[in-house]
C-alpha cells in the first residue's frame, strides 16, 4: 500500500459544504443503495483509524492447541478506555456438518470479545458455551458472539503451502480473499450478552458495530495464528510465518443473507444518520474550490488501485459480473479522460465529476467515484464518523393537525403514493420471523402460507394507507389534531409516529415499495455491508451474499505505521 498524504484546501473551502446534500429521491431508491462501496466513515476503516491513532496493544495470553489445531487462543486488548478479552475456540467439524446456513449447530470455530481481563475460570465457561452459540447463555460482560468455518478452498493449501517453507500463491489467496468465513456476529444483549446503552455507558466502544467490528478483525488474527501453529506441527523445522503481503491479501469472509434485510427499515433513525454522514462527507468534498497537484495525484493513485482492484473481482452471479464488466470499462474511460488533465482544471472539479458520473455512468461507476472523492480530504470527512450513532428515539407529537399530517404524507412519502397497492404485483412479497431460527424471511403473498404473520416493512403501503384514510375525512375534520384520530382510530399509531418522527431526517426512509415482485433484497444486504466495510460482493442468489472484511487491512504489527489506513480498493500484485 502507498503511503497517504493530506492535501492542503485550496482557498477558502470549508467543512459547511456549499454544495448541497443529494435529495433523497436520488440517494434512497434500492437501485442505488445495492450500489454502495465502502467509503472511508465505513466501520472498518473507522475501527483501523482509531486503533492506530490510539496505539492499542494486543497481547496473545494464551495458546493452547493440539496437534490438529483444535483447542483455544486467548488474546487481551489494551486500550485508553479498558481492556478487552478475545477468545477463540478451534473445534473438529465433519465435512457434512459444515455448512453456512443458519441453522447450523457446528462451527470450525466460536469467538468470545469480553470486557476486561477475564479470569481463567471465565475462559473455561466460556469454552463450554461459546461453541453451542445460541443454546448456551452469556454474562454482562461478554460483549460479542461469532463462529466461522474454514475455507474450504483455501485452508489446507495455505497450511501446505507454509508447512513447505513456501508462501501460498497469492493469486488464488487474493481470489478466495480469506481463511475463515463468519456466519453470525451478535451483540447488543442477545443470549445475554452486554447491551448496547451498558457497552457504551462504561466500555470501551461509542460508535455503532465497533464491537462487531473488532471481533471480526480479531477472528482474522486467529486464523493466522492458527494456521501457522498447523503448518508448524506439520514442519517443525521448515515452515514460515504467512508473510505481509499474504496477510494483508487475506481478510474474512461472510455470509450475509435475509435476516439482515429489515435492520435498515427498522432502523431508520440509525439508517438516516449513516447516509447522512456519507451524504456531508461527498457534499464536502464536492464544494472544495480547485483541485491541487497533490490531490491530482492522490486521485490518480486510487484510481489505478480501484482500476486494479476491479479486476481481481470476480463472481459467478451473472447480473453482478455484467455490472463489474462495465464498470472496469467505465474507470478506464475515467483513467484515459485524467491523462489529458482537462478533468482536473476550472472550479469545484470534484462536484463536476460526482455529477458527470451520476448523469452519465451506471449506479455503480457514480456510487464508485463518489467512494474515490470522499477518499481525497480526511481533515473534511474522518470527524463525521461520530455522527454515525442514535438512540432511536421516536414519539407521536399529538398537537399536529390531519391537514398537516396529510401535507407531510404528500411531501415526504409522494414516492408511496405513486404506487398502486391494488396491483397484486405490488403486494407480491411479505417479510416474516421464521419459527425455527427466529430470523427474518420473505415469501410470496400469492405462492406461500405465512402472511399473517407478516413483519409490518411495507412502509409505501401504510404510509398510503394513512393517506387514504385522513383524505377520506370531511374537510373540516382535518383541522383535528393527531392525538384525537389515535383516540379514535388506534391502529395507525405506529406509520404515524414513525412519519412524524422521521420528518426532519432526510434519509430515514428508502423510497421504494419493498412489498413489490422487482423488490430485490440484496440491495438492502449490499447498502448495509458496504457501510460496514465489505468488498468483492458475490451474491448467490437475490437474497443472499458473501462478501470480504478487512482484505487489504493492516495486520496488528502495522496498525501504528503512517500508511496504515491507506487500504482502500485493496490491489495485489500478481
Amino acid at each position: 500500500m502507498m503511503r497517504q498524504d493530506r492535501m492542503p484546501e485550496t482557498a477558502a473551502a470549508a467543512k459547511e459544504a456549499a454544495v448541497p446534500l443529494r435529495p433523497a429521491a436520488t440517494v434512497m431508491r434500492l437501485a442505488r443503495l445495492g450500489s454502495f462501496h465502502p467509503t472511508r466513515l465505513s466501520f472498518t476503516r473507522s475501527l483501523i483509524r482509531r486503533m492506530g491513532r490510539e496505539s492499542w496493544r494486543f497481547h496473545r495470553r494464551q495458546r493452547t492447541l493440539d496437534a490438529s489445531g483444535y483447542g483455544r487462543i486467548v488474546y487481551e486488548i489494551e486500550t485508553p478506555r479498558g481492556r478487552l478479552s478475545f477468545c477463540g475456540f478451534s473445534n473438529p467439524l465433519a465435512p457434512e456438518e459444515r455448512t453456512d446456513r443458519v441453522i447450523a449447530e457446528k462451527w470450525d470455530a466460536a469467538f468470545a470479545l469480553s470486557a476486561g481481563r477475564i479470569g481463567d475460570d471465565a475462559i473455561e465457561r466460556l469454552g463450554r458455551s461459546t461453541p453451542r452459540q445460541e443454546v448456551a447463555r452469556y454474562g454482562a460482560d461478554d460483549l460479542v458472539l461469532s463462529r466461522a468455518n474454514r475455507s474450504v478452498r483455501l485452508f489446507d493449501k495455505v497450511a501446505a503451502a507454509l508447512a513447505a517453507g513456501a508462501q501460498p500463491d497469492l493469486g488464488e489467496v487474493v481470489e478466495v480473499g480469506y481463511l475463515m468465513r463468519t456466519t453470525a456476529v451478535y451483540g447488543n444483549g442477545k443470549f445475554g450478552l452486554a447491551d448496547l446503552p451498558r457497552l457504551w455507558r462504561d466500555g470501551v466502544f461509542s460508535l455503532p458495530y465497533e464491537a462487531e467490528m473488532l471481533t471480526v478483525y480479531m477472528i482474522r488474527q486467529f486464523s493466522f495464528d492458527l494456521i501457522e501453529h498447523i503448518a508448524r506441527i506439520q514442519n517443525p523445522a521448515g515452515a514460515v510465518a504467512l508473510a505481509q503481503l499474504t496477510r494483508r491479501a487475506l481478510g474474512i469472509g461472510n455470509a450475509t443473507g435475509l435476516g439482515m434485510a429489515p435492520f435498515l427499515v427498522s432502523h431508520p433513525m440509525l439508517f438516516n444518520n449513516w447516509i447522512l454522514a456519507r451524504e456531508t462527507a461527498l457534499a464536502r468534498v464536492r464544494s472544495v474550490a480547485a483541485a491541487t497537484p497533490g490531490s491530482i495525484a492522490r486521485f490518480r493513485q486510487l484510481l489505478d488501485r480501484a482500476i486494479a482492484h476491479l479486476g481481481q473481482w470476480n463472481t459467478d452471479d451473472e447480473r453482478q459480473q455484467a455490472r463489474i464488466l462495465r464498470l472496469r470499462a467505465e474507470l478506464a474511460g475515467l483513467r484515459a479522460s485524467t491523462i489529458q488533465g482537462e478533468l482536473f482544471g476550472g472550479a469545484r472539479p470534484w462536484d463536476r465529476l460526482v455529477r458527470a458520473a451520476e448523469a452519465e455512468g451506471s449506479l455503480e461507476y457514480s456510487e464508485l467515484v463518489n467512494s474515490l472523492v470522499v477518499e481525497l480530504q480526511p481533515e473534511l470527512v474522518d470527524e463525521l464518523e461520530a455522527t454515525t450513532g442514535s438512540p432511536e428515539r421516536d414519539a407521536v407529537d399529538p398537537r399536529m393537525s390531519l391537514a398537516a399530517l396529510k401535507t407531510l404524507i404528500e411531501t415526504r412519502y409522494g414516492w408511496a403514493l405513486k404506487v398502486d397497492y391494488e396491483d397484486p404485483r405490488q403486494r407480491y412479497l411479505f417479510w416474516y420471523r421464521s419459527a425455527e431460527k427466529d430470523e427474518p424471511r420473505l415469501g410470496e403473498r400469492f405462492n406461500e402460507p405465512g402472511a399473517e404473520r407478516e413483519l409490518p416493512l411495507g412502509i409505501g403501503l401504510m404510509a398510503a394507507a394513512l393517506h387514504r384514510a385522513l383524505a377520506a375525512l370531511p374537510a373540516e375534520a382535518l383541522s383535528g389534531n393527531a392525538g384525537e384520530f389515535l383516540l379514535e382510530q388506534p391502529r395507525w399509531r405506529g406509520i404515524l409516529r414513525r412519519i412524524q418522527s422521521l420528518a426532519p431526517l432526510p434519509y430515514g426512509e428508502i423510497q421504494d415499495n419493498l412489498l413489490g415482485e422487482a423488490c430485490l433484497s440484496i440491495d438492502l444486504l449490499r447498502c448495509k455491508l458496504a457501510i460496514f466495510g465489505a468488498a468483492k460482493f458475490d451474491p448467490k442468489s437475490d437474497r443472499w451474499t458473501r462478501i470480504t472484511l478487512f482484505q487489504g487491512a493492516p495486520s496488528i504489527e502495522e496498525l501504528a505505521d503512517p500508511d496504515a489506513d491507506d487500504w482502500a480498493f485493496p490491489a495485489f500484485p500478481l
